[in-house]
């Protein structure tokens, strides 16, 4: 989307534009337009389609990250109109454009949206491929074994392997080193991407039900709830409470291996669609540790769902103290 968005850009107006890479981890790095020959410099964020869900996220990530913009293959007039009224910069795949700051002033708005060709990309971030691509970050050594390796251990089959792998390469996000050895490239904007491919197209098909604590107690005491850590961990907001202590949970996520009546007689849960505890079918194999808490990059990606500021605040820590750092 960002080259695209910038060859087009540059096709309809006078301005140049160079994108960054950025250290920043909510952040898909900078665009330095050079307009008149000076040079601005903007932070950006890139989603595919800007939907009414990501507008906390971006209003968080314009007031943080001065200067903002939002690149994306496509944007909404009214999804528009909601951004320049929060003088939040915009630049569109089409080469549709908005930017405000100070006496410079750019709004370009009369180019259609851009036809989407379908290929190999979009297999990388289905259901099957968010799967797979969670193996891949939580051990980067499983893309280098054979396809039928990788196949039986994520359990898809060698033919959906092939068209992954392709499309992350496609994307930038696999590199072939030395002609067999494949390394996962770009982690940072990766994580972005498969957070909210998770989000979308693989955690609302685990989903089990809504549920309650039976007792007002045991939602206060939810830390000395006793899981089978075998089957059933935390995820979201008190997942990440257990990692940072820095969030206090108002809504509850469980990843589980258990039945849903397995989870009334164990945790004293009761079905309520009104409830604050959601319940998910746990994707990963037990590694043999004994974790309270679903894998920092699920709850990396719940927290984004969010879209609150504290959420994101605590999916950056989330970021620097575990992804960062493991992957």
């Amino acid at each position: 989307e960002v080259f695209t968005a910038i060859k087009n850009l540059q096709k309809y107006t006078p301005i140049n534009a160079k994108w960054d890479k950025s250290d920043e981890a909510l952040l898909f790095g900078t665009i330095e337009f050079i307009i008149s020959g000076e040079p601005l410099t903007y932070n950006i964020d890139v989603k595919k389609e800007v939907r009414n869900q990501y507008l906390s996220e971006i209003y968080y990530k314009n007031e943080e990250y001065k200067p903002f913009m939002i690149v994306a293959e496509r944007i909404s007039a009214e999804i528009k109109e909601q951004l320049r009224d929060n003088n939040v910069a915009y630049l569109e795949a089409n080469g549709n454009f908005y930017l405000k700051k100070d006496n410079l002033m750019f709004w370009i708005d009369a180019h259609e949206p851009l036809k989407v060709e379908k290929d190999n990309r979009s297999r990388a971030f289905t259901k099957t491929g968010v799967k797979v691509l969670f193996e891949f970050l939580n051990n980067p050594l499983l893309i280098n074994q054979t396809y039928r390796q990788i196949a039986e251990q994520t359990g898809t089959s060698i033919g959906n392997i092939t068209n992954i792998i392709q499309g992350l390469k496609q994307e930038g996000f696999a590199v072939s080193i030395n002609g067999n050895t494949v390394k996962l490239n770009n982690i940072k904007a990766l994580i972005q991407k498969w957070s909210q491919a998770f989000a979308e197209n693989l955690k609302p098909t685990l989903r089990i039900g809504t549920f309650r604590f039976l007792k007002e107690d045991d939602l206060m005491a939810w830390k000395d709830l006793e899981l089978d850590t075998t089957k059933t961990v935390w995820g979201g907001e008190p997942a990440a409470e257990l990692l940072t202590n820095y969030l206090k949970p108002a809504e509850f996520t469980i990843y589980t291996g258990e039945s849903r009546m397995e989870l009334i007689k164990n945790y004293r849960l009761i079905p309520d669609d009104k409830g604050n505890v959601e319940v998910y079918e746990k994707i990963w194999r037990n590694d043999g540790l004994e974790h309270k808490t679903a894998p920092p990059l699920v709850v990396y990606a719940d927290l984004m769902e969010n879209n609150d500021r504290r959420s994101i605040e605590t999916a950056q820590k989330i970021y620097d103290e575990y992804l960062q750092t493991e992957l």
